[in-house]
């Protein structure tokens, strides 16, 4: 560290001395008598269930444009990308100040193994994610009930021609590239460091997002949050798309373990 303070003063620009944050406690009861704590469950469930609501309305509205045999209409694959990746971006800058714009039960797990959150709020986080997806898909099925189970309701299945051994990974690598961009965006030692450099931690989030489904959406569909392949396999309620909850589980489990190490 004190080599990049001198290198940062030779360079002309001040820079902040780093301090490494004590850990947060683990149970983590005291919250339970703060406001500002329920304020970040609503927030957390308001935010899952805007991005679940976005995204089946893009992807059932993609599939309704292109059942005419025009593969060239609608968004496409690509324009899918952009809208969950640029909603990501828009709900993790609203939310950032408020819950910390997790958004994803695979991000709260890890920062939880982490000790950056602490267990109450980890398992009160996951608990309004996954009831906002549900929500939120339920909004779709409600304003668009024919087109919904018509084109699959956006729900996470394994596609054709594709292992499920091979869609597992694809999620691993993906909740990985995820959850590493999240703790790498808002580590407080690159704040420290880089202070010189303005950096707006949604926007590599959002990009990592948008990578992400570039890459794996013709093979699962791309799960890398749990909350959104649950919220949408709870209200299509299909065999096919419960039977391949597995690896969103798995990735889900798997991939946090390995961003920790």
């Amino acid at each position: 560290m004190g080599t990049d303070i001198e290198q940062s003063q030779k360079a002309g620009y001040a820079t902040k001395d780093y301090h490494s944050p004590p850990p947060e406690p683990f149970l983590g009861i005291e919250e339970l008598t703060k406001w500002s704590f329920y304020r970040a469950i609503i927030a957390e469930f308001v935010a899952t269930l805007l991005f679940l609501y976005i995204i089946v309305s893009t992807i059932i509205g993609y599939k309704s444009q292109i059942a005419g045999g025009d593969d060239c209409g609608g968004v496409g694959v690509l324009g899918i990308a952009w809208a969950v990746g640029g909603m990501i971006f828009v709900l993790v800058y609203c939310t950032a100040g408020i819950s910390g714009g997790h958004i994803n039960p695979a991000v709260t797990f890890g920062l939880f193994l982490a000790r950056k959150v602490s267990l109450i709020r980890a398992v009160l986080y996951m608990i309004a994610q996954c009831l906002g997806a549900i929500c939120g898909v339920a909004l779709v099925r409600a304003f668009q009930e024919s087109y919904y189970v018509k084109f699959g309701g956006a729900a996470n299945e394994l596609n054709l021609g594709y292992s499920k051994g091979t869609g597992l990974a694809a999620e691993i690598i993906g909740t990985f590239v995820l959850v590493y961009t999240v703790f790498s965006a808002t580590d407080p030692k690159r704040s420290a460091r880089d202070s010189h450099i303005p950096v707006l931690a949604p926007l590599p989030i959002g990009f990592a997002v948008f990578l992400v489904h570039l890459a794996t959406i013709p093979i699962t569909g791309t799960g890398i949050n749990p909350a959104r392949s649950l919220g949408a396999a709870v209200i299509y309620n299909n065999g096919k798309a419960w039977d391949d909850q597995v690896l969103p589980l798995l990735h889900f489990i798997t991939s946090t373990f390995l961003e920790l190490k």
